[in-house]
């Protein structure tokens, strides 16, 4: 059986596996309400699509490093995730579940190195997909079931997401927008503030600076009300910082670290 390239693995995928009518003919996916790969993760990978609807509950922000990618912080040190409990379980419903997370167990990848063709692959190790006996069936007589043709295209238009968000974060580095980000939170009765770092984020004073044509170029490619988005979506640092309080998570002066 052909098996997709397990070396540097995404993130919460621990094995991938190519999604087979043969092999998998009689496998099924049950539904379920956690997520527990999630319970102790406290950054997760977003798209641009994204941002408008992610800015109103958590920070976005960019990871360090030479391919940097935007990040919505669930939580501000590393193992706690302050809106999913112990066993992954959302603790409120109004709450905008990141795509990243509701794609698993499911991605497209590339099964040969020498082509660029994509299959749709399973993380083997999920308990939501299995030969069970309940659950929604993903193959019908051989041929994919509704459900599996919805998998597929929901992960077709994550690739796509994904490629507009490189070309976003692309500009971003080549008009020189990205420094290093630091945001310090002092909370009544502390004796010092709690400084994070070790993340990215837009310089503000470099985007008024910009000149006017690279301010039209970012204006008509729907660059800047996404950059603004960010921008806006830091101030949730301190709702996360307070959630994380109210938790008993208590909070570390140290690096945020994300990714």
């Amino acid at each position: 059986m052909a098996s997709a390239p397990q070396q540097s693995l995404p993130l919460f995928y621990n094995r991938i596996e190519p999604l087979s009518s043969q092999q998998h003919a009689e496998f099924r996916v049950r539904t379920t309400d956690k997520a527990g790969f999630l319970a102790k993760q406290h950054a997760v990978p977003v798209t641009v699509e994204e941002f408008p609807l992610v800015q109103r509950y958590m920070p976005i922000v960019f990871s360090v490093g030479e391919d940097p990618v935007p990040l919505a912080l669930m939580g501000l040190n590393e193992g706690v995730n302050t809106f999913f409990d112990e066993e992954g379980k959302l603790l409120e419903p109004n709450f905008y579940v990141p795509a990243y997370v509701r794609r698993y167990p499911y991605l497209l990848a590339r099964l040969r190195p020498d082509s660029d063709e994509l299959s749709l692959c399973f993380d083997p190790t999920s308990d939501t997909i299995g030969a069970f006996e309940e659950g929604e069936k993903l193959f019908d007589n051989g041929e994919p079931s509704e459900l599996t043709k919805n998998i597929l295209q929901f992960n077709e238009q994550f690739e796509q997401a994904g490629a507009r968000t490189a070309m976003f974060m692309k500009e971003l580095q080549e008009l020189g927008l990205l420094i290093d980000g630091e945001v310090s939170i002092q909370p009544e009765g502390a004796a010092q503030p709690f400084v994070y770092r070790g993340f990215m984020m837009v310089d503000e004073n470099k985007l008024n600076e910009l000149r006017g044509d690279q301010l039209r170029k970012i204006v008509q490619n729907g660059m800047l009300p996404l950059i603004y988005a960010h921008l806006f979506s830091l101030s949730m640092m301190r709702d996360i910082f307070g959630r994380q309080m109210r938790m008993g998570k208590m909070p570390e002066p140290q690096l945020v670290n994300p990714a």
